[in-house]
């Protein structure tokens, strides 16, 4: 069971009535009474307040007038009629508040702990599976609009209650305010790292296949003849063409190592995203096959070399069929930008999957993080130096 005192000794956030937001004076208020010796519980003026936020769940924003007292988003005296996206985040906010602190032994509201790492907590606490855990999450992760998000939040927070598990309302407000924007990819990046921080983490199955610290990447440790091995391809081939860490699916794949407090961001670092798309390519290459694909030392110049010859090889095929496979490799080597090498690496798989020829994931992996970092501008060059000789040793061989 994880403790919720952290609340007491954060700093909190400001309302925009220049007052602590609801949950945060709860917490305050809480805090003050420890402090002073009493027996610690919230005064008149909270247990009112929390008492209109049950009343508010499931109901319209705006329409349960005893929350109106506890709001601090303020609504501008317009005559528009419609309320401002922010107050509509902070009534789903406040009534999941209300819910996950109902009975609760101590202040729920923990700053710091995001909606991923609440959920990292609740699975850790053996309150629910891994499996379960990860439903409930990636549910809420794929919520249309704001107020199914709610529904699903809903359900999460009656389980961190029963677990002892806080949570940082001020965060969850403000990524309830993006949820319906432009901003809500950075809120599922941030919620997907947390989950999976192993700055946090406990040992699951498979930390035997750790080394320095870092989980070693899906590819290296793939077996075909898990019964699981199915569904997990396809999960990681419904991230084909999405930005890095906003796939759910994915999630308890990735093995980028990142700053604590860039995961809390949600930051899209060249790492995750070189590593997102090496899953979703090994997700294709690996595809009706029952050997891995994954092979050590095969370079895309290697892959491709060894494809060439195998369709020289091949009864019908010729130098026409080598020559467009070496103009195909030819434009990969010039891709600008890791971009349009993943454009062409998605049309190469598909034949190298066809064929049975293997590739290095690891060394791809490494490539792609490499071929659009300025303090590295030696490095793409090393790169197609390399491949274009792998390619013609392998056609030669």
């Amino acid at each position: 069971m994880t403790s919720m005192s952290g609340a007491r000794n954060a700093r909190p956030a400001v309302g925009r009535r220049g007052r602590l937001y609801f949950w945060e004076e709860a917490a305050r208020n809480w805090s003050a009474a420890r402090n002073e010796g009493r027996s610690p519980e919230f005064s008149v003026f909270i247990a009112r307040g929390l008492r209109a936020l049950r009343e508010g769940v499931g109901q319209e924003p705006g329409a349960v007038a005893p929350m109106r007292a506890v709001h601090r988003v303020v609504l501008p005296d317009d005559g528009s009629g419609s309320l401002p996206d922010a107050y509509i985040a902070e009534h789903y906010s406040l009534t999941l508040f209300g819910l996950h602190q109902y009975a609760a032994s101590d202040p729920v509201h923990q700053p710091g702990t995001g909606l991923g790492t609440a959920c990292l907590r609740l699975r850790q606490s053996n309150a629910l599976t891994q499996a379960a855990a990860e439903r409930r999450l990636n549910a809420a992760a794929t919520a249309q609009d704001l107020h199914e998000l709610a529904q699903h939040l809903q359900q999460l927070v009656s389980l961190l209650r029963s677990a002892g598990v806080g949570l940082d309302y001020t965060r969850l407000f403000r990524d309830l305010t993006r949820w319906d924007g432009p901003d809500r990819n950075r809120v599922l990046r941030a919620w997907g790292l947390q989950y999976t921080d192993p700055a946090t983490r406990a040992p699951v199955d498979g930390d035997e296949n750790r080394t320095g610290g870092a989980a070693a990447p899906y590819w290296t440790t793939f077996d075909p003849s898990r019964r699981e091995a199915g569904a997990e391809l396809a999960a990681l081939r419904s991230g084909t063409g999405r930005e890095a860490g906003t796939v759910p699916a994915m999630w308890t794949f990735h093995s980028t190592r990142m700053a604590s407090e860039w995961r809390d961001k949600g930051s899209l670092t060249s790492d995750l995203t070189a590593e997102h798309a090496a899953l979703t390519l090994f997700a294709r290459h690996q595809q009706t096959h029952v050997h891995p694909m994954h092979v050590r030392g095969s370079s895309p110049g290697t892959a491709t070399g060894r494809l060439a010859k195998k369709e020289v090889d091949s009864a019908g095929e010729g130098k026409s069929t080598t020559a467009a496979l070496e103009r195909r490799f030819g434009v990969l080597l010039t891709s600008a930008d890791t971009d349009e090498l993943v454009m062409h690496l998605r049309s190469l798989v598909p034949l190298l999957n066809k064929a049975s020829v293997g590739l290095d994931y690891t060394l791809l992996r490494s490539a792609l993080q490499a071929w659009d970092d300025p303090r590295r501008p030696d490095a793409v060059a090393a790169f197609r130096q390399h491949w274009d000789r792998d390619f013609h040793i392998a056609m030669s061989s």
